[in-house]
C-alpha cells in the first residue's frame, strides 16, 4: 500500500506503544496538546499490581527530568515523591565514610524517586484527558511501519488484533518490538548496535528500622566502590533503601556465576561490604530470589520511518544507569520533541527528521558518559588524584558559582546545556585538571587563598579551551 505524505494536521491519531515513564509522559503531553492518543502497555496496570520485582524501584530525578515535569505542570505533585540526595556517601572497605557533594552550589542535588509512584502519577494525569485511552495487557508483536499498523496480543484473552493509527511512537524500552520490526523488515537501511558490559546487576535492599526510620544516612547515594565491582544504595520513602550489586558475570574471584551458595555470598559481602552486610539480615533471601540482569547500551538509526513511526526513549537509546540519566534523558526526549512540534513543520516526516537530527547526538553523548561514570563510581572515586580534582571543582563551584561547573554538574544540573556540549567540555575540564595535578601545576588545594583559587580557575579554563580546540582540529569535537 502506498504511504501518502499527509499534512501533519490531518494526522491527529497517535498510537504509543509502551506505558512506562517515557510513554506515559508522552501520552500526557500529546493529550494536553489535543491529539487523540491510544497508549498500549504489555504489562498489567502497575497501579493495581506490583510488577517491580528485580527492577530498579527507585531512580535519580535531576534537573532535566524536573524540567519535563514543569512542561506538563506536575512539578509540585512530584516533589512529595522525592528524597533529596546531596552527594555520594563513599564507604571504604573498613567501613569509614565520607560525603562527597555533587556540587559546590548548595541548591544543586539529585532526588531519589519511586519508579512506580512516578509512573502511576503520569498515568493518572494522562487519564484525566478524554482524548487519551490507556490499555494494559496488550503486548505488541510487530509493527507494519509502511501501513502504520501494529499487531497486538491481548494477554488476558490470548487473542490478537491490529491497531491502526495515523502515527505510531514506540516507547517500549530496550527490547522494543517496533525497533525489531525495523531491523527484521529490511525495507530501509537501519543501523543497530547493542553493547553489553561484562557486569550485570542484582537488586537487594536495606529494610527500615522497626520504627520506620532509616538504617543509614538518608540524603545521599551510598557507594561501596571496590574497583572491579560495587554496591550502591538509594533511599525510599518508607525508610528502606534499594541496594544494587554490580558485578561481573564470570570474571574475578567472586562473580555472579560462582556466587551460588549462602556461605559464599556471605563470605563475599563480609569481605568487601561488611558495614552494608550489617544492615542486610535479609541478604541471602534477596540474593537468591531476585534475578540477575544484564547491562547494555543500545544505539540505532534512523529512529523514524517516513512520517509514520518514531522510536523514543530507551527504544531508541537505552543506556547503562551509572549517570542516573536514563529516565531524565527519556523525559528530555519528550521536552525536545515538544519544542519541534512548536515549530509547526508541514508534515510528520519533517518533524521526525528535525527531532532526530537535533536529538541523536545528545543521546549518543549521554550513553558514552554513562559508561565513563561506571568506571568512575566503582573505582576512581577512591583514587587520591580523583578526590583532589573533585575537591578543587567543589571549591570552584562554591566560590565562583557562575564561572565553573564540573562535568557532573554540566550533565545533571544544567538542563539548558546539551549532553553533547556537557561531554565535550566536561571531558576537557577533567583532562586539564588531572594533567595539571600530575605535573604539579596545581598544589595545596585546601590551603589556597581566594586569589590563588581564582588564578587556578583561569589556568584550568585556558587549558580546557585549548583541549577543546585541539579536539576540534582533530575532528573529535
Amino acid at each position: 500500500m502506498e504511504v501518502k505524505n499527509k499534512k501533519r494536521e490531518t494526522k491527529q491519531n497517535v498510537l504509543i506503544i509502551g506505558a512506562g515513564l517515557c510513554g506515559s509522559l508522552l501520552a500526557l503531553r500529546l493529550g494536553q496538546r489535543g491529539y487523540n492518543v491510544t497508549l498500549m502497555e504489555m504489562r498489567p496496570d502497575l497501579r493495581k499490581v506490583d510488577i517491580s520485582v528485580g527492577r530498579s524501584i527507585n531512580l535519580a530525578l535531576s534537573d532535566r527530568g524536573i524540567n519535563a515535569m514543569k512542561l506538563v505542570g506536575l512539578e509540585e505533585k512530584v516533589k512529595p515523591l522525592c528524597i533529596p540526595m546531596n552527594g555520594r556517601m563513599l564507604h571504604d572497605i573498613e567501613g569509614n565514610t565520607i560525603l562527597a557533594p555533587y556540587s559546590g552550589r548548595e541548591h544543586e542535588y539529585i532526588n531519589s524517586i519511586s519508579r512506580g509512584l512516578l509512573n502511576g502519577l503520569l498515568l493518572d494525569e494522562a487519564e484525566k484527558h478524554d482524548n487519551v485511552a490507556i490499555h494494559f495487557n496488550r503486548k505488541c508483536e510487530s509493527v507494519d511501519f509502511e501501513n502504520t499498523t501494529a499487531l497486538f496480543t491481548n494477554t488476558e484473552t490470548n487473542t490478537q488484533f491490529v491497531e491502526d493509527s495515523d502515527i505510531i511512537i514506540a516507547t517500549d524500552g530496550a527490547g522494543s518490538a517496533m525497533r525489531q520490526s525495523y531491523y527484521l523488515g529490511k525495507k530501509f537501511l537501519f543501523s543497530f548496535s547493542q553493547d553489553w558490559l561484562s557486569h550485570g546487576y542484582k537488586e537487594l535492599c536495606f529494610l527500615p528500622n522497626e520504627d520506620g526510620g532509616y538504617k543509614t544516612y538518608k540524603n545521599a547515594l551510598h557507594i561501596w566502590g571496590r574497583e572491579d565491582f560495587m554496591v550502591i544504595a538509594l533511599p525510599n520513602l518508607d525508610g528502606s533503601f534499594t541496594v544494587t550489586l554490580f558485578l561481573s558475570f564470570d570474571e574475578g574471584e567472586y562473580n555472579f556465576n560462582n556466587l551460588t551458595t549462602k556461605e559464599r555470598v556471605l563470605e563475599f559481602f563480609n569481605r568487601y561490604f561488611k558495614d552494608a552486610l550489617d544492615l542486610m539480615p535479609n541478604l541471602v533471601d534477596d540474593f537468591f530470589e531476585n534475578p540477575t540482569s544484564p547491562l547494555g547500551t543500545v544505539k540505532c538509526s534512523p529512529w523514524h520511518y517516513k512520517g509514520n513511526t518514531l522510536l523514543m526513549g530507551d527504544a531508541a537509546h537505552a543506556i547503562v544507569p551509572f549517570y542516573g540519566q536514563g529516565m531524565n534523558a527519556s523525559f528530555e526526549d519528550v521536552v525536545e520533541f515538544d519544542k519541534v512540534l512548536d515549530e509547526n513543520h508541514e508534515d510528520w516526516e519533517t518533524t521526525f527528521k528535525v527531532y532526530e537530527k537535533s536529538r541523536k547526538k545528545d543521546t549518543d553523548a549521554i550513553a558514552d558518559l554513562a559508561i565513563d561514570n561506571f568506571y568512575e563510581m566503582k573505582g576512581h572515586v577512591n583514587h587520591v588524584n580523583f578526590r583532589e580534582k573533585r575537591d578543587l571543582e567543589m571549591a570552584f563551584e562554591k566560590n565562583f558559582p557562575n564561572e565553573y561547573s564540573s562535568k557532573y554538574s554540566l550533565v545533571t544540573f544544567n538542563e539548558n546545556i546539551s549532553y553533547r556540549e556537557a561531554l565535550l567540555r566536561g571531558r576537557a575540564q577533567d583532562k586539564a585538571i588531572l594533567n595539571m595535578l600530575a605535573d604539579g601545576v596545581i598544589q595545596n588545594i585546601n590551603n589556597m587563598s581566594d586569589q590563588e583559587l581564582k588564578n587556578t580557575l583561569e589556568k584550568v579554563r585556558a587549558a580546557t579551551d585549548n583541549i577543546i580546540e585541539d579536539d576540534r582540529i582533530a575532528g573529535l569535537a
